[in-house]
């Protein structure tokens, strides 16, 4: 580890050339944080390997930082020089600036709200889905009352990155209620219940917007923080809820030990990849999608206020269609509706390039939307896939001669953990969206690059869908 650290050190220093100290040391510690939370991991499932992997990884991201941070250093002063200089510059400049800054803490929201999914999803079986519930909903008071207590002009932003970092553990929320409620349900209708749920979680981002456009027109822009007291006696009617209505169930109390197994499992990365292609975009285009309108069609979006009253439709589709690939994948197979959902996912972003080719908002809208609508099928559609791999594998150990009861015991154990797992790559991939944006715009002032990366990203789904679940010969074949 140590001898890795240091090599890798002039690393740091050579990308901090290149693209910044700052924006290096920013995303190394959140890589860091990743770091850390594997190897957390390996301690709760008794891994060496992972425990050593995440042990490395530490050694030479902080090698990498140390080069980083160095670098920073005469960047400030740098800086400082040139303020005068800034002082001056055009309102274009300072707005493309103001943008990149949220589009970070964005990006770190959507990055620590995949961190804490994995152990989210422990918690469930280590403490009870009805204890957890009750405690995971209380913890978004923290983050709901920080902002609350913060937002006003004038704030600095290493405090608005602070507060940023925990929001994002309302991202472990959805994973534990995932990783509960599919234990609820019978086969034939896992893919509705887990659809439902996912949809009333994934609703949560239309409602957000709609509430802060409602409250922004009524109270003015002024008043954001009225926005947050909305939500509070929310929080506080879920977490008694939970405590009145919901109940723990022994069933779920064996998961941890299967997530060592489940890590081991082939299906368990193929299943994280293809929830990249649906779960990342939804998150993905959620979160970027009002600063995509801002950047490419500015006449149009000259605020973030005029963005957002467009940007709900989309994850609002998205959500509410969510069951409806859940109950198709039930019907008529998860890899089947998720093969042909990628398929038109790849024309949909295809529109929304033609579009911004030439430069058509409508055309753009109605691709955007069609993005949105078609992840909502393929996160029910996927979801469906995962008990589905777990029920083929236990029917082809008892037709080797294991009883029955016990290959039904360990199909369940082992779709709890990665319906975890495959939610926390997932939702990973959110940030990996915004990322390609933020890099598109940065190198071309556009996001058509990101277009054609999404186009290529989605064909490659498709093919792995076929090759692994469609393909005749294949194992797992009609899952």
């Amino acid at each position: 580890g140590p001898l890795l650290g240091s090599l890798i050190r002039p690393l740091g220093g050579s990308l901090a050339d290149r693209f910044g100290g700052a924006r290096i040391t920013f995303w190394n510690f959140v890589a860091m944080a990743g770091g850390a939370a594997i190897v957390w991991t390996a301690s709760q499932v008794g891994s060496l390997a992972l425990f050593l992997v995440g042990f490395v990884s530490l050694f030479v991201l902080s090698g990498i930082g140390n080069g980083s941070t160095y670098k920073m250093i005469p960047a400030v002063f740098r800086a400082k020089a040139g303020r005068l200089v800034l002082a001056g510059a055009d309102a274009a400049l300072a707005e493309r600036e103001a943008r990149r800054l949220s589009g970070a803490l964005i990006g770190i929201a959507g990055a620590v709200g995949a961190f804490v999914r994995l152990p989210y999803t422990f918690a469930v079986a280590r403490f009870g889905g009805r204890n957890w519930t009750i405690v995971s909903a209380a913890l978004l008071l923290v983050p709901t009352i920080a902002t609350a207590v913060v937002l006003e002009p004038g704030v600095d932003y290493s405090t608005l990155l602070l507060v940023s970092c925990l929001a994002g553990v309302g991202g472990g929320n959805f994973a534990s209620s995932m990783a509960n409620i599919n234990a609820f349900y019978p086969n034939r209708l896992k893919g509705w219940a887990l659809g439902l749920n996912a949809g009333g979680g994934n609703l949560g981002v239309p409602v957000v917007q709609l509430v802060g456009l409602l409250v922004l027109a009524t109270a003015g822009v002024e008043n954001p923080r009225l926005i947050l007291l909305v939500y509070i006696p929310l929080i506080v009617v879920a977490a008694v809820g939970a405590a009145l209505l919901m109940d723990n169930l022994t069933t779920a109390r064996n998961q941890p030990r299967a997530m060592r197994e489940a890590t081991r499992e082939p299906h368990t990365w193929i299943m994280s990849f293809l929830y990249i292609g649906t779960f990342g975009s939804f998150i993905g285009f959620g979160f970027a999608f009002g600063q995509v309108l801002q950047n490419q069609f500015t006449a149009d979006f000259a605020t973030p206020l005029a963005a957002a009253s467009l940007t709900w439709l989309g994850p609002l589709l998205g959500s509410l269609i969510r069951p409806l690939g859940g109950s198709l994948a039930d019907r008529f197979g998860g890899a089947r509706i998720t093969f042909w959902n990628f398929g038109a996912m790849a024309v949909g972003a295809a529109i929304v390039w033609t579009a911004s080719q030439v430069e058509s908002l409508p055309l753009f809208v109605v691709g955007f939307v069609s993005l949105f609508v078609l992840s909502g099928v393929g996160n029910g559609s996927t979801y469906k896939m995962i008990p589905a791999i777990f029920r083929t594998q236990a029917q082809q150990r008892v037709a080797a001669g294991e009883d029955t009861a016990v290959a039904d015991r360990h199909a369940l154990r082992m779709s709890g953990a990665l319906i975890g797992i495959a939610g926390a790559v997932g939702a990973f991939g959110g940030v990996l969206v915004n990322l390609a944006f933020r890099q598109s715009f940065m190198t071309t002032g556009t996001g058509d690059s990101a277009y054609l990366v999404f186009i290529a990203f989605y064909v490659v789904c498709l093919a792995v869908t076929w090759t692994v679940y469609l393909r005749p010969q294949a194992r797992m074949a009609g899952v």
